[in-house]
């Protein structure tokens, strides 16, 4: 997710939620619902313990008003890893219906931001449990502080990064802990609904169509698209016949034809750094709304509509945000990251390639940008911590974990790691990297680890000065290179 010049980034803190945004409905007694996490550094109660998800079934009906909540069924399959007698999911915003376990109907209440589910007999470690829960799905609130459901000039899109899909409907909001997806969107007559992956199937009534969509790939939930509007889809043919699909304004679909075509031949060139392109299929989501920045929803990249039509962005910058956004879906969404900690490896490639198509394409310098980059290292880390440990985010910060140490300041890194190890070998660890790791999750300790193989010595401790020190290491053939001095600490 790169950010525009022009606009601060918006994000969303659970701590900024209120914690009675769900309708409470307790109908049986017991302990205490408590909220629980997965342990995550950044945020100690996203996610939950003691489950896997395996599937989510999301059936939405949107009404035709973007300010009306969206009535909901989610459904998820899963093993249970442990004996429980709560299941936990992250849920903050609707009004919970019902909750069914198995098909027997299920207690439920909150805590915090979780929904807590109390089945009428507890549930052994290694048993299939299928969670059916009706409930409303909001549309309300800031997006550029909370996130989850969007809101366009004529619909709706979601912008779920990094804890905000249990804004939209009930999971395990962590991305340790990847799915598979079916989308199903009822929405009137003249609306279009688009979702991650392929369409599977139509259903046209009298006055509303619903759309399903499924994934190919497990998905981490911040990561999760649906895009309902009065929207054209315009397809087009990637490498070895990739279908790409885009989804733009009807208004606009002409004026911005020239750039969607660029698509077919970026992937091309992504392909030639790292690999085949992972997933189903790809394309551009272009929003009529202010965002201040692109996302990289799984197989669909979220983008503002401006962005492509505003004369102050050149050419050359538009272009390298789309293979930021592309390059994320190798780095981030294929690869998923194990622990938010872990982010600089998502937005540290994507910035990685998205300067280096810069160089490629428009003869703008890598070596340019991280010396620039390297100047300004050491305030970043100042403010925001190293780019593998970054300051965990504020109550109510817009900008959250995603700061330049994890941008720049990780390219960086990146840099560092190619002037010191070689062009060849470190060219080897971008395409391993990314084979190895394909649709499952991985950390910063993997990175070191293959980083090392395939170096042939332990990177250890060159490692550990560029990913956790305070100040920033000697650049690797750069001796005369300097960061300044930071004028102050403490984070955004």
């Amino acid at each position: 997710m790169p950010l525009t010049p022009c606009t601060r980034a918006p994000r969303r803190l659970k701590a900024a939620l209120l914690a009675s945004a769900v309708t409470v409905c307790l109908v049986a007694a017991g302990t205490p619902p408590a909220p629980l996490g997965v342990g995550d550094r950044l945020f100690p109660y996203l996610g939950n313990p003691g489950y896997d998800v395996v599937s989510y079934d999301l059936s939405l009906a949107y009404s035709g008003a973007n300010d009306k909540p969206l009535k909901a069924v989610t459904t998820i399959d899963a093993w249970t890893t442990e004996d429980l007698d709560h299941v936990n999911l992250d849920f903050a915003r609707g009004t919970v219906e019902s909750v069914r376990i198995d098909g027997e109907a299920a207690a439920y209440a909150t805590a915090g931001e979780d929904l807590v589910i109390t089945p009428e007999d507890p549930l052994p470690a290694g048993q299939w449990l299928r969670i059916v829960v009706r409930h409303t799905s909001e549309p309300v609130g800031r997006p550029d502080r909370e996130g989850g459901w969007l809101r366009t000039a004529d619909g709706l899109v979601m912008a779920n990064q990094a804890d905000a899909a249990h804004l939209v409907f009930p999971c395990n909001d962590h991305p340790s802990d990847k799915a598979m997806f079916t989308f199903r969107v009822t929405a009137p007559e003249g609306y279009t609904a688009v979702a991650n992956g392929l369409p599977a199937d139509v259903e046209r009534a009298d006055t509303a169509t619903t759309w399903t969509y499924r994934t190919h790939h497990p998905m981490a939930t911040e990561l999760a698209q649906v895009s309902i509007g009065r929207s054209a889809v315009l397809h087009r043919t990637g490498p070895r016949g990739l279908p790409v699909r885009d989804v733009v304004p009807s208004a606009h679909r002409e004026q911005l034809e020239p750039w969607l075509a660029k698509t077919p031949d970026q992937i091309a060139w992504m392909e030639r750094k790292v690999g085949r392109y992972p997933f189903e299929t790809y394309g551009l989501l272009l929003a009529d709304a202010s965002t201040g920045f692109a996302l990289e929803t799984q197989t669909l990249s979220l983008f503002e509509r401006e962005l492509f039509t505003d004369p102050a962005f050149p050419a050359w910058y538009v272009e390298s945000i789309m293979v930021h956004e592309l390059a994320h879906q190798w780095f981030g969404d294929s690869v998923t990251p194990r622990d938010w900690s872990d982010l600089w490896l998502n937005e540290g490639h994507a910035t990685w390639y998205e300067a280096l198509y810069a160089e490629e394409k428009a003869e703008r310098p890598l070596q340019d940008r991280m010396k620039a980059a390297y100047r300004a290292s050491d305030r970043w880390r100042a403010a925001g911590g190293p780019p593998a440990a970054p300051k965990a985010p504020r109550p109510g910060s817009r900008l959250g974990i995603f700061r330049p140490n994890v941008y720049d300041g990780a390219a960086l890194i990146l840099y560092a790691l190619r002037q010191e190890i070689g062009r060849p070998a470190f060219e080897r660890l971008e395409r391993v990297w990314v084979t190895r790791h394909r649709d499952a999750t991985a950390g910063t300790a993997d990175f070191v680890r293959l980083a090392s193989d395939i170096a042939g010595r332990d990177l250890t401790g060159f490692f550990q000065g560029w990913l956790y020190g305070e100040k920033t290491p000697p650049m690797p053939g750069h001796p005369d290179w300097t960061s300044q001095a930071p004028e102050g600490a403490g984070g955004k």
